[in-house]
């Protein structure tokens, strides 16, 4: 089984450098229904009929800009892992101190973020699940940050993936095979 997973395209979105936590939860449902520049990849994706993306929009928008318009299966266990302020703030914060905390207190399981670290791995072992008992080649189309989580539930249900990054650029695949 080969399993390609691709980040989607860039988000056509300027998040502000400086805001109150209120400003930054207005971004971030912002930058969920942004629309995503133009992507092209090579010819390195495979040819499958089984392409799961995310229920957020870009997700949506990088697949059919890959593959035309036609029928995906779309589901929640690959979204993106949401974000929101870790602290209510009407002080202006930088961007970095936002994304940060609220990725710390995501890792720590504290539950000011919308999901923690302990649902994340529970939804990508739920999606591994459901594509390892149909036993074929897919594209999953996902989110950079939720791509850690799959990829590190993928090894342990003995995938082999092809490389690993820190950060995956948009419109990047990565392979997993078994």
């Amino acid at each position: 089984m080969r399993a390609v997973i691709i980040r989607h395209g860039k988000v056509d979105f300027q998040w502000r450098k400086w805001s109150t936590s209120e400003q930054f939860n207005e971004d971030c449902k912002m930058y969920d229904k942004a629309q995503i520049f133009s992507l092209l990849l090579g010819d390195s994706l495979i040819d499958c009929q089984t392409i799961y993306i995310s229920s957020l929009q870009r997700s949506r928008e990088t697949a059919n800009q890959l593959f035309g318009e036609r029928d995906f299966i779309s589901t929640k266990l690959i979204d993106e892992v949401p974000l929101c302020a870790s602290v209510t703030s009407n002080k202006k914060l930088p961007l970095i101190f936002w994304n940060i905390s609220g990725r710390l207190q995501w890792f720590l399981n504290i539950h000011s973020q919308k999901e923690c670290r302990k649902e994340t791995v529970y939804r990508a072992k739920q999606f591994i699940e459901n594509i390892a008992e149909k036993e074929s080649d897919c594209i999953i189309v996902t989110h950079g940050f939720f791509m850690h989580t799959l990829l590190s539930q993928m090894k342990k249900q003995a995938f082999q993936i092809n490389h690993t990054r820190l950060c995956y650029s948009n419109g990047e695949c990565v392979i997993a095979e078994r």
